[in-house]
């Protein structure tokens, strides 16, 4: 009876990021109906600008539910694990990432790389040399949404001036693809914490996957990367190549962060009670 509610709830769980999915899905593609700019005439732009200010609430509520969801299907995975009721891989990546070391790990690793994307991407802004109030007119603190117009996923923008120097661009799909590639950096990092004995090898992928995954918001910024080992020319160079691969950038970064903790978990279950029964 435990071991059929256990499943009952999992399945609910992972309704509720389905559904935080979709949701997100069809907050993308309904706003895109927007970005004609034919229909910003003087008496539809406040229209506009409410419905970007409700593409944010709703996102927000969007990225909650997902958030639940995969928070209470962990907890549920790593339940029946301890009571002996399987060993699937989820199952032994739901037990090697419950350990407190392994939530310490996961959390400074998504805060950490979080960051470091943000700033690379453009999410975040520092410009040491420049002056919003003055360059721009801001008022520091302030902000506001820019409703139109671009591409499906890049508009509603939102600007928010912090300080003189720095600010944040928040841009829906780099926002998005900035806190997928984070969770699955810190989740490959709070494996690798409980998969410590794996071979070397085997960890490689996660950091190659790390490695790209930092280019996903912003493939241009690769060439600033580059340009610190080949010259600012070369860096150039590099970043407009970069810039047209971006597809390919999210196609191998995303499968290489989700299969390497499946690698690590059958490696585990694998090497038998020495790793399995210790995270259990």
């Amino acid at each position: 009876r435990a071991a059929g509610a256990g499943e009952r709830a999992g399945r609910g769980a992972a309704c509720v990021v389905a559904s935080g999915l979709a949701g997100i899905a069809i907050l993308l593609l309904a706003y895109s109906r927007y970005q004609d700019p034919e229909i910003l005439v003087p008496g539809s732009v406040e229209s506009v600008e409410r419905i970007a200010y409700a593409f944010y609430v709703l996102l927000a509520l969007a990225l909650g539910a997902v958030a639940y969801g995969m928070r209470s299907y962990h907890r549920q995975k790593a339940a029946a694990g301890r009571a002996g009721a399987g060993a699937g891989l989820v199952t032994i990546i739901a037990l090697a990432t419950r350990g407190a070391r392994s939530r310490r790990v996961w959390a400074a690793t998504f805060a950490a790389y979080g960051v470091f994307f943000s700033l690379a991407s453009g999410t975040l802004v520092y410009q040491p040399g420049v002056s919003f109030s003055q360059a721009y007119g801001a008022d520091i603190p302030s902000g506001f949404v820019a409703p139109c117009c671009g591409g499906v996923g890049y508009m509603p923008t939102a600007i928010v001036y912090l300080t003189e120097h720095v600010g944040l661009q928040v841009v829906p799909i780099n926002m998005l693809l900035q806190i997928a590639v984070s969770y699955l950096v810190a989740l490959n990092a709070s494996m690798a914490v409980a998969a410590a004995a794996i071979p070397r090898r085997s960890r490689g992928a996660g950091t190659v996957g790390a490695a790209t995954g930092l280019f996903i918001a912003c493939p241009t910024c690769a060439g600033t990367f580059l340009s610190l080992f080949v010259g600012t020319a070369g860096g150039l160079g590099a970043a407009l190549a970069i810039a047209q691969m971006q597809t390919a950038f999210i196609a191998v970064t995303v499968p290489v962060l989700l299969a390497t903790p499946l690698v690590m978990a059958r490696k585990m279950r694998d090497a038998g009670g020495s790793c399995w029964a210790g995270i259990r």
